[in-house]
């Protein structure tokens, strides 16, 4: 499969944020609702809140969408004139101190997006896909810092069924770290897509959100076990998770990871060095969406 993405430039707060994405299991989605609460920094925390939890596969498809955006992203203003624009910011409800911030766009084939995170095209792919756009699009997510608010919805979407188009708008908190305003996770999809598991993928991106390539960390076996499965369990429950956290680190080895169980239940983890393969990106310029994509970066060689 032919991938042309190298990395995402994603939000820490959408990938630290406990329980954001979660394990879940058959039918939990019909059972469960998203409201988490997250304290990022001094002074800020974080809300998200949706009808259905957000799984692995969510979690899959929004590191797509954030890579997508770095090379081809166009910013979305706060008064679009043509139509498509105007339905994405008002999907994207912005209130607050978000109402003049921008979002970015990304517009693309589903196909596209289904080959760059790893997916073949299939019919269970495509109506994957589409359930996690919709259910994504529905997530309203409530920043407080101090006594400032801001709200948007985690993303919004467009989607024409007769030619595959898609349209997505990243929320402004997205968008300001895929532009460079604020600071990054640098998530590498070639590691990404070298996970075969859930329980891999989600500590993986948890971990990318707290250590640096280059850096380690020092971590209790329970924890990482939390990055997958927030909510506390039985005695028994904690065995299997424990079980199944051994062997997403393994997985993280074999993506190059050095994992090291340096007393009973602590690991030191640390992230590989590695330079960016291909092309970085830069904004240079404030190019807005007005129905015709073109792009807001343009490559640094």
């Amino acid at each position: 499969m032919d991938f042309k993405l190298t990395h995402a430039r994603h939000d820490p707060m959408h990938c630290l944020a406990p329980g954001l994405f979660r394990s879940l299991k058959r039918g939990e989605r019909k059972k469960s609702k998203l409201d988490i609460t997250y304290h990022y920094g001094l002074g800020t925390h974080v809300r998200f809140v949706g009808f259905e939890p957000l799984g692995a596969d969510d979690m899959r498809l929004l590191q797509g969408l954030v890579a997508l955006a770095g090379p081809e992203g166009v910013l979305l203003s706060p008064n679009p004139s043509a139509s498509i624009p105007r339905q994405l910011r008002l999907k994207l409800a912005p209130k607050s101190d978000a109402l003049h911030s921008d979002g970015l766009v990304v517009h693309h084939q589903l196909t596209r997006l289904l080959r760059e995170v790893g997916w073949h095209h299939s019919g269970a792919n495509l109506r994957t896909v589409k359930a996690s756009l919709v259910r994504m699009s529905n997530v309203t997510v409530i920043i407080e810092r101090q006594s400032r608010q801001a709200s948007f919805h985690l993303m919004s979407h467009v989607f024409d069924e007769s030619d595959g188009s898609l349209f997505v708008c990243l929320n402004p908190q997205l968008a300001e770290a895929v532009l460079g305003h604020r600071p990054h996770s640098r998530i590498y999809l070639d590691e990404v897509r070298g996970l075969s598991t859930d329980p891999a993928r989600l500590m993986h991106q948890r971990l990318c959100g707290w250590i640096d390539p280059g850096k380690h960390g020092r971590v209790e076996l329970d924890t990482l076990c939390g990055y997958i499965w927030p909510e506390s369990g039985s005695s028994a429950a904690m065995r299997k998770r424990r079980q199944f956290a051994r062997q997403a680190i393994e997985q993280l080895r074999s993506i190059g990871w050095m994992c090291e169980e340096y007393s009973n239940r602590k690991w030191l983890i640390r992230r590989p060095e590695r330079a960016v393969k291909g092309r970085d990106w830069k904004q240079v310029s404030a190019v807005t969406f007005t129905g015709q994509c073109s792009n807001v970066h343009e490559p640094v060689q």
